[in-house]
């Protein structure tokens, strides 16, 4: 909060003297927030079970006691609230620059008795009730809707973060001087640019880590490597690079602040970013402007530095689980951390065993945040409506999203995409999806797991939604990769490949809502993919040790052969490019990025984890055929179906704009599609039912060792085939795909193709 704004408010508002009985707020909108004279402070609160809440007020973030204690009253909604004048900051507490505050509540387990102070037992009767409550007015608590955060709650010095923990040992320790801080910012206009309004089957998604993004980049000023300025001075790469939207990982404050320090201790950091402590503030780490606002505007300038370019930003949310985790041990039920959300309404915000006394949990990572609770489904709802208009963001990965299906709050899991009061609907009911055809609106994807129950639902998403396609990325992998060990049938592939109609298509959904990838942050790499037989995690730092990670990875290592290994990974580009739905690249693979067979690498904040600028010759040649692939499927609408192609059932002889055929030209019929022990299949689109600029396409997939020869099909009247690519190694070099006009004539129908082993060749009629 900047000075001259209080010193304003301070002339015209009188001194108000504790206790005072505040005016009440707005019950529908929480947080800390001006009123519009920018005179006065509002604070609100939501806690349905708690008998006391306190406002704390503190001059700096850390290392000092509050400069005023008030209580709060309870209005409709169980909203509490305060409406503060701003002059009263000034007089009477001192508070002539940024204004940190925070909570502190009690309940049922440990209610309000006047001679508690801080750090004392007064009062307590147990960690957790029967009700599931878990109130500790030792813990200073951070405001759900704060719209910055002051820092980290566990910094490396406070071990274990004990001061935030319950249980014998530690309800008594009092964390006020140094728990995080919500911050009270002004309102800010600054603009971040216009919105893309591309159709999502138009796109290709290219996902980022903020930080790892420009760590290792010379050509970014050192003082914004990393940051989202830095980020945002990337732009004008990715443009160049075909890419049309970039998703960061979680960017909502999360604990990283002090990963580099160590890297001797990095099992269990957080890298990554998925133990989300905030749901709005944008994260501070990833700032290079730390004051007070610094974080939102430079997120703001980085927002605008894409749209500026064309680019949309999606950002990977995290409302399946918080930052608080779960129970420090299985068999004790009163060891939890309480940062926010559990200290202020334990069973509004999280899902709890039928007893109470435990956390539900299919995340892995402590325990399901409760989405199928109204309050807590505002907080989901509001968050993505102030990253959508204040924030400028475009769209959303939700991570686990499954979660967010949930249709029970205690007591159990059950994924019902009909449920109308879940909060995957809400969503869609209250930010409604970017239509088909593009426009306005958000573009929703969601990674459609979890774990246990019900939660594997690739396909089972409603209308709206686009999902991550685990069946298409472990397909296209056991194709290439387990031949011999895994049954994947031409029909399989093809499904896939056509966008996925099984999956999709009988709920009303288009190809584009299969996000379609081969590797993403968790995982491998693309050269990993093809270059290690199985993960090696257990590496010393800067390749690791991470803990984690799967073990069934479908890679390969091409019997040790590099021009194989890079061979394959063309296979894989080439064939995600040409696939019907919306691709997803990951950061580095552009060039082929290699964490050394790390397959999960969420803890390192490391060099080998930043993505690296200075490319080898064989590196830029990759980036090029990446580049130039990329080019290639922009140009062809035909390959970026608005609705599933007419060979939804792939083994019909009537399809008229999609094609299959054996390697000898005749039709790939159902006896074809249906046999494992087949490795080879090829097919043409037809531009012109699809108003594409090419009569046709055709791509023949070779998944044999030896080579096969296609006989070509039909390319048109008056027209021949011509060569856009072969990813055969013979071919391998800066021109490997050729720029529009410079294709290679290959003949006409039935002219003859050899395609190398394990190679893709496409084709274009002209």
């Amino acid at each position: 909060m900047q000075l001259r704004y209080l010193l304003l408010a301070f002339s015209t508002c009188l001194v108000i003297n504790m206790p005072h009985v505040y005016a009440a707020a707005d019950p529908d909108r929480l947080g800390a927030r001006y009123d519009a004279t920018q005179t006065k402070l509002n604070f609100k609160v939501f806690s349905s079970r708690a008998t006391r809440v306190e406002l704390y007020l503190y001059r700096l973030p850390k290392g000092e006691e509050e400069v005023a204690r008030i209580p709060m009253n309870t209005g409709p909604n169980s909203v509490w609230n305060v409406s503060l004048p701003v002059g009263t900051l000034v007089r009477q507490y001192g508070l002539t620059g940024t204004v940190y505050y925070g909570y502190r509540a009690w309940g049922p387990n440990w209610p309000y008795i006047t001679s508690w102070t801080k750090g004392s037992s007064v009062g307590f009767l147990s960690d957790v009730d029967a009700a599931g409550n878990r109130f500790n007015p030792n813990k200073l608590l951070s405001d759900p809707y704060a719209l910055e955060l002051s820092h980290d709650p566990a910094p490396q010095l406070l071990a274990e973060g004990t001061i935030y923990a319950s249980g014998p040992l530690y309800r008594h320790v009092d964390n006020g001087r140094e728990a995080p801080k919500g911050i009270v910012l002004l309102p800010d206009t600054r603009s971040t640019g216009i919105k893309p309004s591309r159709a999502l089957k138009d796109d290709v998604i290219y996902e980022a880590h903020v930080r790892g993004l420009t760590m290792n980049d010379d050509s970014i000023p050192t003082v914004y490597r990393g940051t989202y300025k830095g980020a945002g001075m990337k732009a004008a790469y990715l443009a160049s690079l075909g890419i049309t939207a970039i998703e960061f990982l979680p960017v909502q404050e999360t604990q990283n602040d002090g990963h580099e320090l160590n890297p001797t201790t990095t099992l269990g950091d957080n890298y990554w970013g998925y133990m989300t402590l905030n749901y709005f503030a944008p994260d501070r780490r990833y700032a290079s402007d730390k004051s007070a606002g610094g974080p939102t505007r430079e997120f703001k300038d980085m927002v605008k530095a894409f749209h500026d370019a064309g680019i949309k930003v999606l950002i990977d949310v995290v409302y399946n689980h918080t930052g608080e985790g779960g129970a420090w041990r299985p068999d004790d039920k009163n060891t939890y951390n309480l940062y926010s959300w559990r200290g202020l309404d334990n069973p509004t915000y999280y899902s709890l065993t039928s007893d109470k006394q435990s956390n539900v949990d299919n995340t892995g990572v402590g325990g399901n945040y409760n989405a199928r609770n109204l309050v807590a489904q505002n907080l989901i709802i509001d968050s993505l409506v102030y990253w959508r208009d204040a924030l400028g963001v475009d769209g959303y990965r939700f991570d686990l999203a499954s979660i967010l299906g949930n249709s029970c709050e205690h007591g159990c899991f059950n994924f019902e995409k009909n449920d109308a009061s879940n909060a995957i609907n809400r969503i869609t009911n209250e930010l409604p999806p970017r239509p088909g055809n593009g426009g306005s609106g958000v573009d929703l994807i969601a990674e459609p797991w979890a774990i246990g129950g019900n939660s594997y639902q690739v396909g089972g998403f409603p209308d709206g939604w686009a999902e991550w396609n685990g069946i298409y990325r472990d397909t296209l992998r056991k194709d290439q990769n387990a031949m011999g060990g895994e049954t994947i049938t031409p029909g399989q592939l093809a499904m896939r490949i056509a966008g996925s109609s099984d999956l999709y298509q009988d709920d009303g959904r288009k190809p584009w809502h299969s996000i379609n990838f081969i590797t993403a942050h968790d995982g491998f790499t693309l050269k990993d993919l093809y270059t290690c037989n199985s993960k090696n995690n257990t590496q010393a730092w800067p390749y690791g040790p991470s803990d984690g990670g799967e073990d069934f990875n479908f890679s390969w290592n091409q019997d040790g052969i590099a021009s194989d290994q890079r061979k394959a990974a063309r296979n894989a580009l080439t064939l995600l490019l040409v696939s019907g739905g919306t691709p997803m690249l990951v950061a580095g693979d552009e060039y082929l990025r290699s964490i050394n067979c790390n397959n999960n690498p969420y803890n390192l904040d490391s060099k080998t984890n930043w993505l690296n600028w200075r490319w080898t010759a064989e590196q830029t040649q990759f980036q090029t055929f990446t580049q130039r692939m990329i080019a290639f499927r922009k140009a062809h609408s035909a390959l970026r179906p608005a609705n599933f192609y007419s060979a939804t059932d792939l083994n019909s002889n009537g399809m008229e704009q999609l094609h299959w055929f054996r390697p000898d030209g005749g039709v790939a019929d159902a006896a074809y599609f249906n046999n494992a022990d087949n490795h080879a299949i090829a097919w043409r689109i037809d531009g012109t039912e699809l108003g594409d600029s090419a009569a046709a396409i055709y791509v023949a997939y070779n998944g044999w060792r030896d080579s096969v020869t296609f006989k070509l099909p039909w390319p048109g009247a008056g027209r021949n085939w011509h060569r856009v690519t072969d990813s055969c190694s013979w071919a391998e070099g800066h021109d490997q795909v050729r720029n529009p006009g410079m294709e290679e004539a290959i003949g006409g129908e039935s002219a003859p193709y050899g395609v190398c082993g394990r190679g893709v060749v496409l084709l274009i009629a002209k």
